[in-house]
């Protein structure tokens, strides 16, 4: 959470995702972690409209101070906006989170990682893409190699 107050002012480098021991370690599981918390932090940066249609005085002087507002269409319409989903972080109650298993955060990544590290298939690069990427390493190869001729007949 630490990414919270640089990405609040607008920093546009903010690292240490996966990272552990001071950057010494790095953990697929605390990636995924991590990934759960800029999700969350996206959506702060997103911010909240404020205007008549979000605001809905007709709702609240409809439904008042004591009433049901998860009744209301209006609710429910910006509750699925607002709503911040999860794939790591368990937010069900007790009995049903002890009935899958009392999985731990650590452990529901472990199991994602390993599932990625298994299944991952990457899209490959266009031809065109390698085809830059092979001339950008071939200029660099061919720099090098004048750089230790220019450096062998000194």
């Amino acid at each position: 959470m630490t990414a919270l107050l640089p990405a609040i002012t607008g920093s546009n480098v903010i690292y240490g995702m996966g990272m552990l021991e001071m950057g010494m370690t790095m953990s697929y599981e605390q990636l995924l972690i991590d990934e759960e918390y800029v999700k969350m932090i996206r959506r702060i940066l997103q911010g909240i409209p404020v205007n008549k249609e979000t605001i809905a005085l007709d709702v609240i002087k409809k439904v008042g101070p004591a009433g049901n507002y998860l009744s209301q269409r209006h609710t429910l319409k910006y509750m699925r906006q607002e709503l911040s989903t999860t794939t790591l972080i368990n937010r069900r109650m007790r009995e049903n989170w002890e009935n899958a298993g009392s999985k731990d955060i650590a452990e529901v990544a472990r199991e994602k990682a390993q599932h990625i590290l298994e299944t991952y298939k990457p899209t490959p690069l266009p031809d065109d893409v390698k085809k830059r990427i092979r001339d950008i390493v071939e200029e660099g190869e061919a720099e090098a190699a004048e750089q230790q001729a220019r450096e062998n007949k000194k």
